[in-house]
């Protein structure tokens, strides 16, 4: 009987693939992103990486046996209701099997609702507050290949003790994204109590000064800034912090927001007076040869050939990782019906990326495919490079 039963099964399978082969329409993917967004980087990148990852699929015969991929964009321009909006057209869009998030945390957290109700599967290959992907969601459709505030604030902390600061002070945004970044600080002092966050200090998105926020941290005692901003508030914070006497320049460690848009173009010569350094989970300039050498391959018809080629290089290697991953799951799944596909991505295994090796990137309990093991601190270069410190 139950020789009988997997030959049926098998026979089902072998019928849906053949089916599919027949049908040639594309399978679609969304991306919905900052595009319009002043100064931004980050929806570009991570366009780019789908773009390239599609094309070395096609290239290889597409998906369910000759289905070509095909990439439908639409602006957010970092409004989380114009977010809610692109995704319900999304989730109406017959063979659209996902959409693709973009930097901004407070609009992933907005769509949530609307992914639960829709069905629609979210992947998230830049935004990193912890709630996107512990959402309660049952199942969980959101799946992210991106840093993890609460992986990222110890890092950042752990990296500020290393180079002397056990007195860090807090300048954060006062967003979803920014309270994701604040609790997870506050664990993390529970835990280390070697190290003393001596004052948090809170800013608004578009204010046109920090220095004032930077200031009360030092008065507070602290000896060096774990920064949590975008690129613009970023970039005004660092022009003030250079037009200060030397003495009350300290360290700043930032999170990655800043590496999503035109920072050191915004910032200019001041970033050369700031000692500014920002967490990455992945660089060009230190991946694996044998990856490297595979995406150059498919990214050279994009006009990609070295990594200076590349702005807001972690967008682009987590969209191509996350792709390929979703590739997979859709082929495993045998189906562009999205439950299937959800449940296929939880049992996708041993895919050799551009970030990383990933031996299984999602389980059923735990929908990160990256961890605090690809964290890394690097410095934007004067070329607006970001370049990995030793």
């Amino acid at each position: 009987m139950l020789k009988l039963m997997k030959t049926l099964a098998a026979s089902l399978l072998l019928a849906s693939l053949q089916a599919q082969a027949a049908d040639k329409t594309p399978v679609l993917i969304g991306l919905d992103a900052e595009f319009s967004l002043d100064n931004s980087l980050s929806a570009q990148a991570i366009e780019s990486g789908l773009r390239i990852a599609i094309g070395e699929i096609n290239a290889k015969g597409g998906v369910l046996g000759g289905r070509e991929l095909k990439l439908v964009t639409r602006d957010n321009g970092s409004n989380p209701a114009r977010g809610i909006k692109n995704l319900r057209e999304f989730a109406q869009m017959q063979d659209l099997v996902a959409v693709f998030g973009g930097r901004y945390s407070p609009v992933l957290i907005e769509e949530l609702p609307t992914v639960a109700e829709t069905g629609v599967l979210l992947m998230a290959p830049w935004s990193s507050a912890d709630p996107i992907t512990d959402n309660k969601m049952k199942p969980n459709r959101v799946f992210r290949l991106s840093l993890r505030d609460s992986i990222a604030m110890p890092g950042l902390f752990q990296q500020a003790a290393k180079r002397g600061c056990r007195d860090p002070g807090l300048l954060v945004i006062n967003t979803g994204w920014g309270r994701s970044n604040k609790a997870a600080s506050d664990l993390y002092f529970q835990q280390h109590k070697q190290q003393r966050l001596v004052h948090t200090a809170w800013f608004n998105y578009k204010d046109t000064s920090l220095v004032d926020k930077y200031d009360s941290l030092l008065m507070a005692g602290a000896k060096c800034v774990v920064l949590v901003a975008n690129d613009d508030e970023a970039a005004i914070l660092v022009k003030e912090v250079a037009a200060l006497p030397a003495e009350r320049r300290v360290p700043i460690f930032s999170h990655w927001g800043v590496a999503g848009g035109n920072f050191t173009l915004q910032a200019g010569k001041a970033l050369e007076s700031v000692d500014f350094t920002v967490v990455q989970t992945f660089s060009f300039f230190r991946a694996d040869p044998a990856a490297l050498r595979r995406f150059f391959a498919a990214a050279e018809t994009h006009n990609i050939k070295r990594p200076e080629d590349i702005q807001a290089p972690t967008g682009v290697a987590h969209a191509y990782d996350l792709m390929h991953i979703l590739a997979k799951a859709i082929n495993k799944a045998g189906s562009t019906q999205r439950d299937a596909v959800r449940d296929a991505l939880e049992q996708v295994r041993h895919h050799d990326g551009l970030v990383r090796r990933y031996d299984r990137p999602f389980t059923p309990t735990v929908h990160d495919a990256l961890g605090p093991q690809q964290l890394m601190m690097a410095r934007f270069s004067n070329d607006g490079l970001i370049r990995p410190l030793p």
